[in-house]
């Protein structure tokens, strides 16, 4: 007997496409991801032959944005986001206030009415925050100053659009060339408590209810019941964050993962859903590949060509100029205007609310879409250039070089400093979580030691307690003999970002042959290539838990080990 299953057809065309075309791009050295989005367009409306349930899919695909920002949230800290509000708030706000000046004048060229341009604008200034995080994850940063600046970038544009989706409806009729209806003010009023009770709520109450009801579950000893209450919290409390405060899911979920962190137990739930958020994320893909319509490349080449350039080159040039204004190196412009150059998710909801309202043309939907395909496919090869980038512009840029040594106090260390922090001290780079815990611990044994770092809220931070730190990249030698490298006995690299490792370890020995190098990292096969190159002490994470789990059991029972 048949019977109608469109979740099951759609669940398996989306994953058995999204397989076979994965593997392709994989072996065409591509992104899996491009081939995610073609397997979206082959079972989308707008191809022949089999076509799977959009709106199953774009369900499922919510699911996947849930579970997704749920484990940022769990790695994610709230001290984290305020540690880069200082670049992250104004820089999100004049970045999406660029970006749609520069989509709106577009849409104006075209003929579209005001309300259409803003629309059309507002949908091409924020990115999607699952392409970011993937972008992110697979190159190790996700957890680096770098990572943690574009993620609460992405963070405040999610909230700026959560306030734009509450006003559009009452404002449609002004900007389709009516008059405003007299509740705008009340509108947003009323958006904006609920979304700062929301907050109050995850942070006051759901630190509290939430870890100690994990720590209830786990006591039953049942792993289902773990993975289960993970996964209930995430769509849960997205959904219940989305009916009673009119925040999104993708926000919701996030907030869900950060008090959830508060837990012991939050690295196990990052591991339970781990394969879910995988899979639901490849949905994402799929469902984004499936709204897009290929005739509009042959119809309106020119105008796809000119959105895509307002993501990829504008809304960069922008991100990367904001940054360096708020006195970031180079890197950090690069990496945050790379994070930046593409759209996702919440251009698609703009663009579905617009057409509701009258306001965006049917064309502006398509437009958008295509934007989005692209500069998703594109993204990848984007954060492949920033390296070649960064160096081609070191190397021929006068004012580039002349803006990473501007005259920025942080930069340098104050002319007051003690001789025993110039000489025989240690070069501590990276003050997060790991290099908090040594810089106390030398604090208490009397050690010297200078801090590098590249989050300027941190370096402002020591400096106020009195601990000498610098601000900047610690693989560029300015910044090294600015902590006074020549004369220091050690450098202990504390920051996850193992990209960099090298750079800082070459660029140290090029200026004090004989210093010693300390390094943490996460990953075996990372610790034994830095091992092979003569890297110096590596301490690889699970290891060195190891290590002190059995002193313990050894110093428990009396022995000593061997």
């Amino acid at each position: 007997m048949h019977h109608e299953v469109p979740l099951i057809t759609t669940i398996a065309a989306a994953f058995g496409f999204a397989l076979v075309l994965g593997f392709a791009a994989a072996k065409l050295k591509l992104p899996s991801l491009v081939g995610y989005l073609i397997a979206g367009v082959i079972i989308g409306p707008y191809s022949p032959g089999f076509t799977a349930n959009a709106e199953i899919a774009a369900q499922l695909a919510e699911i996947g944005v849930m579970l997704l920002m749920f484990g940022v949230g769990l790695h994610f800290s709230l001290d984290d986001l305020w540690d880069v509000r200082k670049v992250a708030l104004p820089g999100a706000v004049l970045q999406i206030t660029v970006a749609t000046a520069l989509g709106a004048a577009l849409a104006h060229l075209w003929g579209w009415s005001l309300g259409g341009a803003l629309v059309f604008g507002l949908a091409l200034s924020v990115a999607s925050t699952v392409v970011l995080l993937k972008a992110l994850e697979t190159r190790g940063i996700l957890d680096t100053t770098n990572g943690r600046i574009a993620v609460g970038w992405l963070i405040v544009e999610d909230l700026a659009m959560v306030l734009v989706l509450v006003l559009l409806p009452p404002l449609s009729n002004a900007l389709s060339g009516g008059e405003a209806g007299p509740d705008i003010w009340w509108t947003l009023e009323v958006t904006i408590a609920k979304i700062a009770a929301f907050v109050a709520l995850m942070l006051v109450i759901g630190r509290r209810v939430f870890p100690w009801l994990l720590w209830q579950v786990t006591r039953t000893g049942s792993r289902e019941l773990f993975t289960l209450c993970v996964v209930a919290a995430a769509v849960s409390l997205a959904y219940g964050a989305a009916e009673l405060f009119g925040v999104s899911f993708a926000l919701g979920a996030f907030f869900a993962g950060m008090v959830i962190r508060e837990s012991e137990f939050s690295h196990r739930a990052a591991e339970e859903t781990l394969p879910l958020r995988d899979a639901f994320a490849v949905l994402f893909f799929v469902s984004v590949g499936m709204l897009f319509d290929p005739h509009i490349l042959i119809e309106q080449p020119w105008r796809v060509l000119a959105v895509v350039a307002i993501i990829i080159i504008g809304k960069s040039l922008a991100a990367a100029g904001l940054v360096l204004l708020f006195r970031y190196p180079l890197n950090t412009a690069l990496t945050v205007s790379a994070s930046l150059a593409q759209i996702g998710e919440f251009s698609f909801i703009l663009a579905s609310l617009g057409m509701s309202l009258g306001l965006l043309p049917r064309e502006g939907q398509s437009l958008i879409l295509a934007g989005a395909l692209i500069s998703i496919t594109l993204n990848s090869l984007v954060f492949s250039a920033l390296e070649p980038i960064q160096r081609w512009i070191r190397s021929n840029s006068a004012l580039a070089r002349m803006v990473e040594r501007s005259d920025d106090p942080l930069s340098e260390l104050p002319m007051s400093t003690e001789d025993k922090y110039l000489a025989g001290q240690v070069v501590l780079v990276g003050y997060g979580r790991v290099g908090r815990r040594i810089g106390a611990a030398m604090t208490e044994a009397g050690i010297p030691f200078v801090v590098v770092d590249q989050n300027r809220e941190l370096v402002e931070q020591c400096r106020s307690k009195n601990i000498p730190a610098v601000f900047g990249d610690a693989a560029e030698i300015a910044v090294l003999i600015q902590a006074h490298i020549s004369k220091a006995s050690l450098l202990v690299i504390a920051t996850p970002d193992t990209l960099d490792v090298r750079a800082m370890i070459s660029t140290a020995r090029k200026v004090n042959s004989s210093i010693e190098t300390v390094v943490r990292t996460h990953n075996e096969e990372e610790a034994g290539l830095l091992r092979q190159e003569k890297a110096g002490i590596v301490f690889l994470g699970e290891q060195e838990l190891a290590n002190g789990m059995t002193h313990y059991v050894l110093q428990r029972f009396g022995r000593e080990a061997a």
